[in-house]
């Protein structure tokens, strides 16, 4: 009776710990979901957008683009860019197909080469054109391709925010982990620690300047992204940001790169 009591006892100083374990990973989650669902059934939209990157020593290089993006039900978004300026990316356009299982689809052309080439599944963690984003940030977010953990919550930019880990389930992700600040009012990220395969901080990425759109989407308008190891930034501001533009899938195609304009 002694032994069952021992037992019982060792069971219940034990229960909060285990539970605690289970509900971090269950709220990191919900608070994905949550992310998730408060940006669905946006359609279709279309962008102006300023890519400036940065050198450690504060020299700029300043890119002039247009973003196309089409939200596909049952998986992830599509994206299409489209470089305007300067003359040495003009007519470089990048398409990405976004997917809640399985790798990501992504092709850029390159006016120099004169030829479309695809993203291979294990370069998606090598940078964009230059720039501090990798090719695997600028997927759209999906809750399938995470692990979930909620962290804490703590005070950022005088609002409450939780502290999510996401740890990336491909295989071929340059992050081990990333660590998100998510407000808990409209459940926005505001920003984003990126850990390298040696699970040391590696870059950040801030998130600002929200507006409402169609009464339910937050959008950004600008994000700065800096590598903590070169000291390097690029920073992207969107413009004259329109839903409802008429896309459809036919717009979104890699055999059509080569003539986008």
């Amino acid at each position: 009776m002694k032994l069952v009591f021992r037992f019982l006892v060792l069971a219940a100083l034990l229960s909060p710990i285990i539970s605690s374990a289970q509900s971090s990973q269950e709220k990191g989650l919900e608070i994905a979901k949550k992310m998730k669902a408060r940006d669905i059934g946006w359609g279709n939209s279309q962008s102006e957008m300023v890519m400036t990157l940065r050198t450690k020593k504060g020299q700029e290089i300043v890119r002039q683009m247009r973003n196309k993006a089409l939200e596909v039900e049952g998986d992830g978004d599509k994206a299409l860019t489209i470089f305007d300026t300067p003359l040495d990316v003009k007519g470089t356009s990048f398409l990405s197909f976004s997917h809640t299982v399985g790798n990501d689809d992504q092709w850029i052309f390159l006016p120099a080469v004169k030829r479309v080439k695809r993203i291979a599944s294990r370069n998606k963690s090598g940078p964009f054109l230059g720039s501090e984003f990798a090719f695997e940030d600028l997927s759209s977010f999906e809750i399938e391709k995470f692990s979930f953990n909620f962290l804490r919550e703590e005070e950022y930019n005088g609002t409450t925010m939780a502290v999510v880990e996401m740890d990336p389930v491909d295989k071929y992700s340059g992050y081990t982990k990333v660590q998100a600040w998510v407000d808990l009012e409209h459940y926005r990220p505001h920003k984003l620690d990126f850990y390298d395969r040696r699970d040391t901080l590696l870059k950040t990425l801030t998130i600002s300047d929200y507006k409402l759109y169609k009464d339910k989407y937050w959008r950004a308008d600008r994000q700065s992204m800096i590598n903590h190891k070169t000291g390097k930034s690029t920073d992207i501001e969107v413009k004259n940001l329109e839903f409802d533009v008429g896309l459809t899938d036919g717009d979104f195609n890699e055999n059509r790169l080569q003539r986008i304009r």
